[in-house]
C-alpha cells in the first residue's frame, strides 16, 4: 500500500508546458505528480499568454523568473541552471506534442506527454529513436491504466484463468458532445479542429484508452489487421468523426471490436472492456473502477473488489486506502506518475535490469496508439476496408 513516502531517493525537478488556469487536464497532472513527493514543480510555460501563465505559475508557488513565455525559452533557461528541471509534462493541444517532446528530449529531459504522442508513425519513430539516443524516457498518460484492477486482470490472464483469449470487446462512448457544444466552448473547440487534433477525433481522443487497457491486460495479443467505419453525426465536425466502429483480428486468431463515440446520448462515460477466453471472461467499467467482473461459464458471477486480500500482490501494491473505500481517476493518475518517477530515476542511474521488467505506459505505448489511429483512418477513408497493422 502507498502511504505517501517517495518511491525515489529524491524528488525529481519538474516543469510543465501547458496545463495553465484554463486547461482541462493541468490540475490532474499536478495533483498526480506532486501527491507522493516524487516530483517538485519548479518551472513552467503554463499558458500561450505569457502574462497569464506567469500569474498562474506564481499562484502555484513557482518563482516568477521560472515562469517562461514558451517552451523553447523554458528548456534553454533551465538547461543553463545547475538546479534546472530534469523532467517535463506536456499538457497542450495535440498538434504541439511532437515538437515539444522532441525539443524536451534534445534538452536532456524526461517527458510525460498527453496522448496522442504525435500524429504520424514517422514522428513516433523519431521520438523513439531520440529516447535511445539521449538516454531519456517518455511516459504517456493513459491514466485509466493506473487503476489497480487493470493489473489484476493482467495477472489473471497471464495465469491462464480465462483460457485462450478469443474475443476483446472495447468501448469508450459518452454523450456529452451529442450537439455542437464546441461552438460555445473554446476549451472543447480545438478537439474537433483538424489543425489541432490531426486526422481523427474520437479515435485518437477516446478509443486509444480502452485499446491500451487491452494491451495492458493481454500484452500477448497483437493486432494483425483492422477495419474501421466512422461517422460525423454533427455535420460541422466533418471530416473528423464523432462516432466510429473498429473490428480487429489478432495474430493468435482472436477478434476484437471497439466502439468510440461522443454522441452516445445519456452515457456519462461508457468506457468498458470485456475479454472473453475459452473458459471465462473479465469485464471492467471505468464508472465502477473498484470492481472487476469475473465470469466462469456455468458458475455464479464473481465481483472482485479493489483492496481485498484475495487479489494478486501486483493489484494491491498501489492501494492508497483499504478495501471498501472508493478510489478514483486522480488516484489512478497518481499511480502512473509514481511509476514515471521510478522509471526516470532508474534510467538516470543506468538500471537497465529494473526497466526491463518494469511496467508503465512508455514511448512504445504512445507509438502503438498513433499507428493504430493511422490505420483506422486509412481503412475508413478507403471505404471501411481491411488494412494490415
Amino acid at each position: 500500500m502507498i502511504n505517501g513516502t517517495k518511491a525515489v531517493d529524491r524528488a525529481l525537478r519538474w516543469g510543465m508546458v501547458g496545463g495553465g488556469g484554463t486547461s482541462q487536464i493541468g490540475y490532474i497532472h499536478r495533483s498526480a505528480a506532486l501527491r507522493d513527493g516524487n516530483f517538485q514543480l519548479l518551472a513552467g510555460a503554463f499558458d500561450i499568454d505569457a502574462e497569464r501563465g506567469r500569474a498562474f505559475g506564481t499562484s502555484l508557488g513557482v518563482t516568477a523568473e521560472r515562469c517562461y513565455p514558451d517552451y523553447e525559452t523554458l528548456f534553454a533557461a533551465e538547461a543553463a541552471r545547475e538546479d534546472g528541471i530534469e523532467a517535463v509534462s506536456v499538457a497542450t493541444p495535440n498538434n504541439t506534442h511532437f515538437a515539444i517532446c522532441r525539443a524536451a528530449l534534445n534538452a536532456g529531459l524526461h517527458v510525460v506527454c498527453e496522448k496522442p504522442l504525435c500524429f504520424t508513425t514517422q514522428e513516433a519513430d523519431e521520438l523513439e529513436r531520440l529516447c535511445v539516443e539521449k538516454n531519456k524516457l517518455i511516459g504517456v498518460t493513459y491514466g485509466y491504466a493506473g487503476h489497480q484492477l487493470i493489473q489484476q486482470a493482467r495477472e489473471m490472464i497471464a495465469q491462464g484463468m480465462l483460457g485462450e483469449i478469443r474475443i476483446v470487446n472495447m468501448q469508450f462512448a459518452h454523450g456529452f458532445h451529442h450537439e455542437a457544444v464546441e461552438l460555445q466552448n473554446p476549451s472543447t473547440r480545438w478537439r474537433v479542429d483538424p489543425r489541432f487534433v490531426g486526422p481523427s477525433y474520437v479515435l485518437g481522443d477516446l478509443a486509444t484508452h480502452p485499446l491500451f487497457l487491452a494491451e495492458t491486460m493481454a500484452p500477448q495479443l497483437k493486432v494483425k489487421r483492422l477495419l474501421c467505419a466512422r461517422q460525423s453525426f454533427v455535420a460541422t465536425r466533418a471530416p473528423l468523426e464523432d462516432n466510429a466502429f473498429v473490428m480487429m483480428e489478432y495474430g493468435n486468431g482472436a477478434v476484437g471490436t471497439l466502439w468510440a463515440s461522443a454522441v452516445n446520448c445519456g452515457s456519462m462515460h461508457g468506457q468498458k472492456i470485456r475479454i472473453v477466453g475459452a473458459k471465462a471472461s473479465l469485464e471492467w467499467w471505468d464508472e465502477q473502477p473498484n470492481q472487476l467482473r469475473y465470469e466462469v461459464q456455468g458458475e455464479p458471477v464473481r465481483i472482485l473488489e479493489r483492496g481485498m486480500p484475495y487479489l494478486a500482490p501486483r493489484a494491491l501494491e498501489e492501494d492508497r486506502i483499504g478495501g471498501g473505500h472508493t478510489e478514483g481517476l486522480f488516484d489512478a493518475w497518481s499511480n502512473l506518475y509514481r511509476r514515471f518517477a521510478q522509471a526516470f530515476a532508474a534510467s538516470d542511474r543506468g538500471d537497465a535490469a529494473f526497466l526491463q521488467s518494469f511496467w508503465y505506459p512508455d514511448v512504445h505505448a504512445g507509438l502503438a496508439g498513433v499507428r493504430w489511429v493511422e490505420q483506422c483512418v486509412k481503412s475508413a477513408e478507403a471505404g471501411a476496408v481491411w488494412v494490415e497493422c
